[in-house]
C-alpha cells in the first residue's frame, strides 16, 4: 500500500461517514446490475450505522485513511463463532487499485489470526474482476457454505431473497488454522 495510506481501527465519531463510503464504492456495479441481479435501489443499501457502531465497540470495523485523514475505505468484520466473516469491504473508487483494499484485508486476517479464529470468510460474486478473483489473489479458496456454519448457509439464503443470483456468488475460506 501506499504510504499516502493508513489502516486503523474506526473511531465512533467516524460511524456516519462509513456509509457513503459503502454506497460509492457499489457503483462499481452500476453496469453490472441485471448480470448480476442487482438494483439501482440495492446498491443503496448499506450497513446500519447502529451495526457499525455495535463493530466498533466490539473491535471489529477498520477504516482506510490518507495522510490528510480523508477516510476512503473501511472493512467490516461479524464474529460467526469461530470464523471472522469479513461482512463488508468497501472503497471509494477514486483510491482503486492502489492497495487501500489488500491493506485492509491483511489487517483483517492479522488480526483474525491474533484473536484465534479457525478461518476468515467472505461471499461475494464470483467472475467480477475486484470480488473473488482479488480474494483468490491474496489466498482465499472457494468453499461450499454448508462447510462451514449455519449462519453461511443464512447469508446465501438472505441474499437469494434479495434478488441476487446465487449462481454468480460464492462463499470464500482464509484458513488460519486447518479447517
Amino acid at each position: 500500500m501506499s504510504p499516502i495510506y493508513h489502516v486503523r481501527k474506526a473511531h465512533l465519531n467516524e460511524v456516519g461517514d462509513l456509509p457513503a463510503i459503502e454506497r460509492r464504492a457499489a457503483q462499481l456495479f452500476a453496469d453490472r446490475l441485471e448480470t448480476l441481479g442487482l438494483t439501482i435501489e440495492g446498491l443503496d443499501q448499506v450497513n446500519e450505522v447502529d451495526d457499525l457502531a455495535r463493530a466498533i465497540a466490539a473491535g471489529r470495523l477498520w477504516v482506510a485513511e490518507t495522510v490528510h485523514r480523508e477516510l476512503v475505505g473501511f472493512a467490516l468484520v461479524l464474529d460467526f463463532g469461530e470464523y471472522a466473516h469479513l461482512d463488508e469491504l468497501s472503497v471509494v473508487p477514486e483510491h482503486g487499485q492502489q492497495g487501500v483494499g489488500s491493506a485492509l484485508l491483511h489487517q483483517v486476517c492479522a488480526w483474525a489470526t491474533a484473536a484465534g479464529y479457525q478461518a476468515v470468510t467472505l461471499r461475494t460474486f464470483r467472475d467480477v474482476p475486484w470480488n473473488a478473483p482479488f480474494y483468490q489473489r491474496r489466498g482465499f479458496a472457494i468453499i461450499d457454505s454448508a462447510e462451514l456454519t449455519p449462519q453461511h448457509v443464512e447469508l446465501a439464503a438472505i441474499e437469494r431473497g434479495r434478488g441476487l443470483r446465487s449462481d454468480l456468488r460464492v462463499a470464500m475460506v482464509y484458513p488460519i488454522t486447518p479447517i
